[in-house]
Formats: C-alpha cells, structure tokens, sequence
C-alpha cells in the first residue's frame, strides 16, 4: 500500500491542510469501497500503532476470526493517530484505529464524511513511566523538576499523562519539562541513545510496550507507574469508519465487530501465556518471554474491555480528559461520533 505522508491533525491543524483532507474526501466520493470478490471483502484497517497493547485484535486476525467472516483484512500502521486520521478520511483506509480524540477534532473542524466510532477496544491507558534509574517506591512526587520524553500535543498519551500529573497537583507546565517534539515511537531510541547525541538527556519517558520492557531488559531504564493503572478506566482507543461507509457498509462493520469481539472473548478466557503464543507472529522481533510478560502485565490491570460497546460516561470522560488538557473549548455530541449500531449486536 502506498505510504501516507507525514500530516499533522489537531487543533491547530493548518486551514490549507484541512481544505486538502476535506477536497480529497469529496473526490473520493464515499472513499475507497470495500472490495467484494470471491466471497470474500478487502478491508483496510489503519492502525495507530503496532503493539501488544491491541492484542484482542491480534488475536481475532491470528485466529482467523476476520477470515470466518468473510474479511481479507489489510493491516497498516499509521504510527500516530493524525496519520491514521488522515488515511481514513482520504479513503486511503476504510477502518480506522486510534485515540477518539482524533474524530473530535476532526468534527470540530468540520469534515462532512467524519469519522465515527463504533467499537472500542481498550479501556485504560498502555504506556508506563520508564526512569533512567531504578526508583522503589515511586511516587509522583518524584517526577517534579524532572526532563520527561512525552507523547504528542493533543494525543492521548500525552493528555493522560497531563491528567495523572494534575491528579497529583502536579502542574505539567511549571512543575517539570515534557518535550512533546519527538515522533511517536521514537522516543525510546533517543532515551536509550540509540540516536547520537540523545543518550542522558532525559529523566524518564512515557513508552509503550515492547519499548517499556525492552529498555528495562536492556538495564537502560526502569518501569517505575503504570499509566493505565495511575489514571482509571479512560476510552483510550476505538475503531471508526467514516459516516458514508458505514451507511453503504453495515454488513461489513457488523462482521468485522464479531469477528473483534471474538478475540476479545478469546483474551478475557486464555491465559497469558496462550495469548502471547497466538500473536507471536505478529511480533517476530520480540521473543515470547517477553510478550508474555507484556500480555500479563495489560491483564492484570484489566487492560481491554469484555465488549465493544463505547459508553456515553466513557465519552464524556475523554471530552473531560481533552477540556482539562485544553485541547477542547466545547463539547461535541455523543449520538453524532459514536454508533454503537454493532457493538450491541456482537456482546
């Protein structure tokens, strides 16, 4: 698949971009329809990342559960949420997975076809404070006067780190210094020096896994906070299509929705070590240690949900989760970015 480039999707997305992104989507028509031949539908899915942080996902495409259904499913990795954004509002992708901030966003900024979630898969933050030195006993405290490597302005890693810190009366902007300028799934490399000139320059970062447990195999950091833990329940990703392809595609959505609920029946019955040895193929970098570890990890802080239905509450929280990181100066309707038509069909 062609790659997409590099544009930025927020707030302060610029107006010519977003005249492109709303051009594109007119031209497109209803976007790239799914491709149905041989019994079977293309669907592209486009996801944020590619991490065992999904692993119900990796599940139902590893056990055959979107094949059963009659769904070739194309994975992409958008490696960030404005990225993968991007992608399903040009057509390049007919599924989206993200943080839901990113259909707000582009809502407010009036997109006609926006994006409109109808599943959501994770139900606490995955990422974990990693320290250059081991801490016992961290408390949040600690993390005053520090340099921290942080997650993207606007994103969801980074506004609910923002969110823990203010949990704590710990102001992100006076109390320490967070740099949000390193590309997603870069951070790591420049915490353990892997890039020239970065080794020693930070105190801690924010990291998803393998990262996380990678750095502390390699004793160049520490796991000290589990965000998904420190933080509660928060939506922290779903699934969205765009509003035209879920009118001319429900048969493909409710599908593609058991076919997920599947392998997040599978996750909620297996044991770590079951899991880890079904999606290992997704992983081949990682050996399986490790991605058990991780699996058990994300289990035992009751990481996914046992269904996919995005609750009005869990909204409304992230719309809080955005005001308080001053990304949102008014709330957006429920009924309009979330359809929950398939969730409810498939629990």
């Amino acid at each position: 698949m062609k790659q997409i480039k590099n544009r930025v999707l927020s707030k302060v997305f610029p107006t010519f971009l977003i005249m492109t992104l709303l051009l594109s989507t007119l031209l497109n028509g209803c976007g790239k329809k799914a491709d149905v031949s041989s019994g079977t539908t293309k669907v592209t899915l486009n996801e944020v990342a590619h991490s065992i942080f999904y692993a119900p996902m990796y599940v139902a495409i590893e056990e055959g559960y979107f094949a059963d259904e009659g769904i070739e499913l194309e994975l992409v990795t958008g490696y960030g949420a404005d990225k993968t954004m991007t992608a399903l509002l040009t057509g390049e992708a007919d599924i989206g997975f993200m943080g839901s901030e990113a259909s707000i966003y582009t809502y407010l900024q009036g997109a006609q076809d926006y994006a409109v979630n109808f599943a959501q898969l994770t139900q606490r933050a995955g990422n974990f404070l990693v320290s250059r030195t081991p801490i016992e006993n961290f408390s949040w405290e600690q993390i005053k006067g520090t340099y921290v490597l942080g997650g993207r302005k606007g994103g969801m890693p980074q506004m609910v780190f923002e969110y823990i810190l203010k949990m704590n009366n710990i102001s992100p902007d006076t109390d320490l210094t967070i740099d949000t300028s390193i590309d997603f799934g870069s951070t790591a490399a420049a915490f353990s020096g892997a890039r020239e000139g970065d080794a020693g320059y930070a105190d801690f970062t924010v990291e998803f896994e393998p990262h996380a447990t990678s750095l502390e195999s390699q004793q160049k950091g520490y796991i000290v906070a589990s965000l998904g833990v420190d933080s509660g329940y928060v939506p922290y990703t779903a699934f969205s299509a765009r509003k035209s392809f879920i009118e001319e595609h429900p048969d493909v959505l409710l599908a593609f929705s058991r076919a997920l609920q599947k392998g997040m029946d599978y996750t909620a019955k297996h044991s770590a070590e079951e899991i880890a040895s079904v999606i290992q193929p997704q992983f081949p970098e990682t050996d399986i240690n490790t991605i058990t570890t991780i699996v058990s990890r994300y289990q035992a802080q009751d990481t996914w949900k046992k269904d996919l239905v995005f609750t009005e509450d869990s909204f409304m929280l992230l719309q809080n989760i955005l005001m308080e990181a001053g990304e949102l100066e008014s709330y957006v309707p429920y009924a309009d970015l979330v359809d929950n038509t398939f969730s409810n069909q498939v629990k």
